[in-house]
């Protein structure tokens, strides 16, 4: 990918796709991670002499600009962030209003741009759309990795239409994620959770020829569990994946580690009753939640001596603190790879556990994409880096 020390931006305007799609609650940004993310590529560009126009979607509006999707909140917590002003946009982003205000714009000043969204043309990555926004700078700079799988114009339509470089977050990204499909030290284990299988069959079926062991866990374990006879009562399934996961397991048999023992409950609540049980007998009636205290101990035991190590969702229903054991013995076991392991944590329940388990400094790359990072690790082509070429 071309990166920053390729543009030329001195006295230049660039236009800078972010991602700041973050948690608002009133008028105050609750998580400033992305912002924070972004700094460094706004500071290099502002350190070589540019002025810097950002740009991002927040939310899913569908019918056009609403004040509960408006920017304005992210404006104010990317000032204070960056420690200058950053001068908020608000009418629409091609409009000519929004191009005579960044016209204004002195070296070493930022805007932020309304939510992108609130245009019409783009999620079609409208080509009128894509001359619009190009007008908006003299070159274009992206560093939103969490939308880089999106066909928009803000992320690949605008990058033809002007000199365009890879932000550091992006490259980063990319690079932190590459290491895990080209030449991964061995041992290699993936630890693979979350709700369904449906949802990370593609990530699963691209991983499984290159890894050692791939431990599974959250709902998507039952549906395997299921398609080797197991019982599993009430937990989640997908009856349509048996087959697909049945297949899985006889050509990958050896690689997939499943859990033992479960955590069930006898309804999906935080303060259900709990009773730990073989992980194929789940009784009539109740549902695994969680990982077991035996898997949880034989999940530890086999991310000892790996070399590289991925993790994308959690090992249970992370959300009640309950059935939140399996999720946090895996983020320990991984955060004491330090120095002994390449580790990647991917996903916001993984990354939130990681957080919490006070072992986030440890991991060698914590991802800020969910779709994009998934996506990349499916072996697909990601419009936004294509762009970037």
């Amino acid at each position: 990918m071309q990166n920053l020390s390729n543009l030329d931006v001195k006295g230049k305007r660039v236009l800078v796709r972010v991602d700041y799609n973050v948690p608002v609650k009133g008028d105050q940004v609750e998580d400033a991670t992305r912002i924070e993310a972004s700094l460094p590529t706004i500071q290099k560009l502002l350190d070589g002499g540019a002025s810097v126009v950002l740009m991002s979607h927040f939310g899913r509006p569908k019918n056009g600009p609403e004040d509960k999707y408006s920017l304005r909140a992210v404006a104010a917590a990317a000032e204070k962030a960056l420690g200058r002003e950053v001068k908020f946009i608000p009418s629409l982003p091609g409009s000519e209003e929004t191009l005579q205000a960044v016209q204004g714009l002195k070296p070493g000043e930022v805007a932020l741009l309304e939510n992108v969204r609130f245009e019409a043309g783009e999620e079609k990555n409208d080509a009128e759309l894509n001359a619009k926004l190009a007008r908006l700078g003299d070159a274009f700079v992206l560093d939103a990795f969490g939308s880089a799988h999106r066909a928009h114009s803000s992320v690949s339509g605008v990058a033809g239409k002007l000199p365009h470089a890879a932000g550091g977050l992006l490259q980063t990204e990319v690079d932190a994620l590459g290491k895990l499909l080209t030449n991964p030290e061995r041992p290699y284990v993936v630890i693979i959770g979350g709700a369904k299988v449906s949802d990370k069959i593609k990530v699963i079926e691209n991983l499984l020829p290159k890894v050692d062991r791939m431990l599974i866990g959250g709902g998507m374990m039952f549906t395997f569990i299921k398609a080797r006879g197991g019982q599993i009562g009430n937990s989640l399934v997908e009856d349509d994946q048996l087959d697909l996961a049945r297949g899985l397991l006889e050509k990958y048999g050896d690689k997939i580690m499943l859990p033992s023992d479960a955590l069930a409950a006898d309804r999906f609540d935080k303060d259900a009753e709990s009773r730990v049980v073989p992980a194929d007998q789940i009784p009539e009636g109740w549902m695994g939640l969680d990982i077991g205290p035996d898997s949880r101990e034989a999940y530890a035991e086999a991310l000892k001596g790996a070399r590289t190590v991925f993790w994308n969702g959690p090992m249970g229903v992370f959300e009640f603190e309950k059935f939140a054991a399996g999720t946090n013995a895996v983020a320990a076991a991984v955060g004491s790879l330090k120095n002994q392991a390449y580790t990647v944590v991917g996903g916001g329940d993984s990354v939130s556990a990681i957080n919490k388990s006070g072992k986030a400094s440890q991991i060698d790359h914590i991802s800020t994409g969910g779709g994009a990072s998934l996506e990349l690790l499916e072996g697909k082509a990601l419009p936004g880096v294509l762009a970037m070429k």
